[in-house]
């Protein structure tokens, strides 16, 4: 969006209800469209999205209250207010920086948070299963390393372990420096499944020249093994069902898989399966 008075209608009626303030220009992102608020001059994000995935996301986001996610001011169907993260720090700056280490335990830290445990009702949530749809038919289509995906995939959805909710998209562009408050995360995928999931995005991220840099990825696998508690060997399963997952959605989308590729050789390798 260049010209946020064209848009000013998509939002008015949640402009009004909730008495904000516009901050700055509307802008798309994927699947909805954010303006920059205050509200009784609470910096604020007010998100407005048609997707039914993104207002599952919010329910999820009024469902954490703030443990690990960026607080709800106000949520209604297609609209969501959030508290807009004021920080500068942001967690592919530090890996640019050559603070990887750091970001990696900040990006566990809130995952462990996200999945702490509530008496809370829980809201509604996509099983995990149904997430890796696109990734059967890739490696029918492909074969390969993605046959070896899938077949990871399978072996860890037929025989879950700590099973809760679950973000869905944990990377270093979905956590935010929220100053005082810390670390917090926004654009949740509301899934319901192994925890492991939520950790192995982290190894194909922010970008496939930082996560292959040269000692990366083990050294990644060491802290997020100590952080999570997990096994190494299901964690690397998780990365290599998690690489071929998202390689099949760069296929349907006519891009380049071969960075998360890359990363899935990285934990076949690891785990013996591939020489």
């Amino acid at each position: 969006m260049n010209n946020p008075e064209l848009n000013h209608d998509l939002f008015t009626p949640w402009l009004e209800q909730w008495q904000l303030t516009i901050e700055g220009e509307a802008f798309a992102s994927r699947n909805g469209y954010l303006l920059p608020v205050s509200q009784g001059g609470q910096p604020a994000m007010l998100k407005v999205s048609q997707e039914p995935e993104e207002q599952a996301g919010a329910q999820l986001m009024a469902w954490w209250a703030g443990e690990g996610a960026a607080p709800v001011l106000a949520h209604d169907h297609e609209a969501l207010l959030l508290q807009r993260a004021q920080g500068r720090a942001t967690l592919a700056g530090m890996v640019a920086d050559g603070a990887d280490d750091q970001a990696t335990h900040i990006l566990c830290r809130v995952i462990g948070r996200l999945h702490k445990p509530s008496p809370k009702p829980l809201p509604a949530l996509v099983p995990l299963q149904q997430r890796f749809e696109s990734l059967w038919g890739a490696a029918a289509a492909h074969g390969g390393i993605l046959q070896l995906c899938a077949a990871s995939a399978r072996e860890l959805l037929a025989s879950p372990r700590d099973v809760g909710v679950l973000h869905g998209d944990v990377h270093h562009g979905n956590v935010l420096d929220f100053g005082a408050a810390g670390w917090l995360a926004i654009d949740p995928k509301g899934l319901y499944g192994e925890r492991g999931f939520d950790y192995a995005n982290i190894f194909c991220n922010p970008d496939h020249h930082s996560a292959l840099a040269p000692g990366r990825f083990a050294r990644r696998l060491e802290i997020v093994a100590a952080a999570s508690g997990i096994e190494r060997s299901r964690l690397l399963r998780w990365v290599l069902a998690w690489a071929g997952l998202s390689a099949s959605w760069m296929l349907e989308d006519h891009e380049d898989p071969g960075g998360v590729m890359q990363v899935a050789k990285l934990a076949g390798s690891a785990l013996g399966l591939i020489e």
